[in-house]
C-alpha cells in the first residue's frame, strides 16, 4: 500500500534488470502518482522517462511494454510506428 515505498523498490529492481519493474515504472511515470491515502505526492507525471522503461522492458520481451509503445505512437499520430510495436 506504500506508494512511495513501491517506487524505491521498483526503481532498485529496474537498475538490476528486472523487466517487471521498468514497466511498473514506466506506467507509474506515464500518468504520475499520487497517495491519497497517505495525502502524498509519489511520482511526477513524466512521459519521456515513463517511455524510456517502457522501452526498456519491451527490449527485454515484455510483451504488453510493446503494446503500450504502439498506443502511445498511435495517440501521438505516428502509425507507421504504432504498427511496428503491435
Amino acid at each position: 500500500k506504500n506508494l512511495a515505498l513501491s517506487m524505491s523498490m521498483w526503481a532498485d529492481a529496474a537498475k538490476l534488470g528486472s523487466v517487471f519493474a521498468h514497466y511498473h515504472l514506466g506506467i507509474a511515470y506515464y500518468y504520475g502518482i499520487d497517495d491519497v491515502e497517505e495525502d502524498e505526492h509519489v511520482a511526477e507525471e513524466d512521459k519521456p522517462r515513463a517511455i524510456q522503461h517502457i522501452q526498456q522492458a519491451a527490449m527485454k520481451g515484455h510483451a504488453e511494454s510493446r503494446h503500450w509503445l504502439g498506443q502511445i505512437e498511435f495517440d501521438e499520430g505516428n502509425d507507421d510506428l504504432a504498427v511496428q510495436h503491435y
